[in-house]
C-alpha cells in the first residue's frame, strides 16, 4: 500500500540524478579536451620562442663572420663582397621566413685634429639586391674608442625582421582582438667593428 504523499516518480528522478553525478565514464575525455588547447598553445610559444632566439643569436653572428672574412683580404672587388655577403645570408638556415640586411663600410679614420670619420666605401644587400651604400668621403661615426687618427676600419651593420611562424591577417586580427604588437615582426640586429688582418687599408677598386 502507497502512503499517502508518497511519489515514486520523483524517487526515480533522485535516483537517477545520483547515479549520473557518480558516473565517472567521460570524465577523461572532458578533461583531454579542455587541457589541450592550452597545451597547444604552450609547445608553439615555447618552439617559436627557441627558434626566435636561436635566429637572433645567428643574426649577431653574421656580422662577426663577415668582418672576419673581409678583414683577410688585403685588396677586394664588389663580386667578393657580395659572395661574402651571399655566405652571411646563409648564416641563418633553416630559418627562411625573411632574409637579412647586411651592409659592409669601410671607413678611414683622417690624422686631422680632430680626425674625421670617414666612408672609403660601402656595399649591402636589402631584400636580397646588392648594391652600393654610402657614397666614399661620406662622413660617419664610429665609436669614441675606435677614433683613432689614421687607423681604417670595417664595420659590419646586420638587421633581420623577424616573422613568427604564425602569421595574421588583418580580417584575423579583427576577429581574433588581437593589437598591433602581438603581430608585427621582430627587430633583430647587430653591429661588429673590425681591423684589417694583412694590410693597413683594404681598397676596393670597383665599389
Amino acid at each position: 500500500m502507497m502512503r499517502a504523499g508518497a511519489h515514486p516518480g520523483i524517487a526515480g528522478l533522485c535516483s537517477k540524478a545520483v547515479g549520473f553525478c557518480s558516473n565517472r565514464r567521460g570524465v577523461a575525455a572532458v578533461e583531454f579536451a579542455l587541457i589541450v588547447p592550452i597545451l597547444l598553445v604552450m609547445y608553439f610559444m615555447t618552439m617559436e620562442a627557441s627558434q626566435a632566439i636561436e635566429t637572433s643569436k645567428k643574426v649577431s653572428r653574421i656580422g662577426s663572420m663577415v668582418a672576419d672574412l673581409v678583414t683577410q683580404q688585403p685588396t677586394i672587388v664588389k663580386a667578393d663582397l657580395d659572395a661574402i655577403m651571399k655566405i652571411g645570408t646563409s648564416t641563418i638556415q633553416p630559418y627562411n621566413r625573411s632574409t637579412p640586411n647586411i651592409t659592409i663600410t669601410a671607413i678611414q679614420v683622417t690624422t686631422d685634429t680632430p680626425p674625421k670619420v670617414l666612408v672609403a666605401w660601402s656595399r649591402k644587400v636589402a631584400s636580397g639586391v646588392y648594391s652600393a651604400d654610402a657614397t666614399a668621403g661620406t662622413a660617419t661615426t664610429v665609436p669614441t674608442t675606435l677614433k683613432v687618427a689614421g687607423t681604417f676600419l670595417i664595420r659590419v651593420d646586420s638587421n633581420l625582421s623577424y616573422t613568427p611562424i604564425i602569421g595574421w591577417t588583418t580580417d584575423t586580427q579583427t576577429k581574433l582582438g588581437l593589437t598591433q604588437s602581438l603581430t608585427t615582426t621582430i627587430p633583430m640586429g647587430e653591429t661588429y667593428y673590425l681591423r684589417p688582418r694583412r694590410s693597413l687599408t683594404i681598397p676596393c677598386s670597383d665599389c
